[in-house]
């Protein structure tokens, strides 16, 4: 629902303004007309992501954080979930990938249904309402193994949310088993499919697509999917690949395109921008002289910034990625725009492999922690965005990581005083 125009008008602190007082006009009159509830065009979306003036850059991220405010209050939610990759076999050759392997190839994994559910029920006893399930698209797999992988899941874990499968392997599993998407969708819903992550976006242009993935999904075919999949009543969430071989003006053209589908449908819960890790990327490794080694600190800023003001109203909760940005900058990114940490995760392999070296897991207490350091209020959610527990006065129970980790991921915390729940 859009906000009341002069909400925004009464609720403009002396701050807010003095920092807007200091933006060169042209961004003034864009953030000026957010601020009153008017939508930013796409044009003006490009303006916002290239401006380089250190005041436009504050006035921005002001801007994002007063809509943030408006939008969501002093709560910032995460949930508690397991990623688990079932398999990392892919021939799809998707050049920024650092993840995938040949059937053959050392280190090439491929879980079995019943191995599937006895990872989520390691992450059940510790406490996951979610598991978030991904996989490459191996040679080999039957169309049945989607639905087969649910089956088994809610076999043992009937109250378990399955967040699982990216348009990229519904338009596999749709062909293997020769349906239309819907029908394919519908099918995998009845057999328990909660949700699905909306990856597989990088970014929703044909000319950068056929760059990262000789658009072997185009950019017309995720948006189908993902409409189909809003259509049937499963909801996903959206994402946003960037800092390789695109520009402003594709991300501009990206979050507007989402907005698009969210106005037609109201199936996104979340927008996650993903910053591109390049270390063992082949797209960067192979081609260093044209392909950039992930976005600047400026362009984070930017991304979480600009994508809270141009989608508010539309997409209300706007997640930071820890996996891909390490947990100080994850907390800095509170300042932006965002509102929602992401989940525990447990295990962490496709950015790892793309050279990520942020961990594998920030258990719940860890996260409060974190939150709690900026000043806000740490709320435990679940997949959907209803509150399971607010932790106002009380804390998570205290957990180890699943995987023994070389250092604490909160380290960087050690500088600052814990304030009490």
């Amino acid at each position: 629902m859009r906000s009341n125009p002069r909400d925004f008008e009464r609720r403009r602190s002396a701050d807010l303004q003095a920092v807007l007082e200091g933006a060169s006009r042209p961004v003034w009159r864009v953030l000026n007309r957010a601020l009153l509830g008017r939508e930013v065009s796409e044009a003006e979306g490009t303006q916002l992501f290239s401006v380089t003036d250190a005041a436009d850059r504050a006035a921005i991220y002001a801007t994002a954080d007063a809509l943030r405010q408006t939008a969501n209050g002093d709560r910032v939610t995460f949930v508690v979930n397991r990623n688990i990759n079932f398999t990392n076999v892919c021939y799809m050759g998707c050049r920024f990938c650092g993840f995938a392997r040949r059937k053959d190839e050392a280190g090439a994994e491929w879980l079995s249904p019943e191995e599937v559910a006895q990872r989520a029920e390691e992450a059940w006893a510790r406490g996951a309402t979610e598991v978030c399930i991904q996989g490459g698209l191996h040679p080999k797999l039957p169309g049945h193994a989607y639905r087969d992988i649910l089956l088994a899941i809610k076999a043992r874990l009937p109250g378990m949310h399955i967040h699982a499968f990216s348009p990229f392997e519904i338009w596999y599993g749709a062909r293997k088993s020769k349906m239309p998407y819907a029908a394919f969708l519908a099918d995998l819903k009845a057999c328990g499919l909660g949700s699905m992550p909306g990856t597989a976006a990088e970014i929703l242009d044909t000319e950068v697509r056929q760059v990262l993935t000789r658009d072997k999904l185009s950019a017309d075919a995720w948006e189908e999917i993902i409409r189909t999949a809003h259509g049937v009543g499963i909801p996903t969430t959206a994402t946003i690949m960037y800092g390789h071989v695109d520009a402003p003006h594709h991300w501009a053209a990206h979050i507007a395109r989402l907005r698009d589908i969210q106005r037609d449908t109201g199936g996104f819960t979340e927008l996650v921008p993903l910053s591109f890790v390049h270390t063992e990327s082949p797209l960067y490794t192979q081609s260093p002289e044209t392909v950039r080694p992930g976005p600047t600190a400026q362009e984070v800023d930017l991304m979480h910034a600009v994508s809270r003001i141009m989608l508010h109203g539309f997409i209300d909760n706007i997640q930071v990625s820890w996996t891909k940005l390490g947990a100080a900058r994850a907390q800095d990114m509170l300042t932006r725009g965002v509102n929602d940490l992401g989940g525990t995760l447990m295990n962490e392999s496709i950015s790892r492999a793309a050279g990520a070296d942020h961990g594998q897991e920030i258990t719940a207490s860890e996260l409060c922690r974190m939150i709690r350091a900026a000043g806000r209020v740490p709320v435990r959610r679940n997949t959907v965005y209803d509150v399971i527990d607010v932790y106002d006065d009380h804390d998570p129970a205290e957990l180890a990581p699943l995987v023994a980790r070389a250092r604490d991921p909160l380290d960087f915390l050690a500088m600052f005083p814990e304030p009490a729940p």
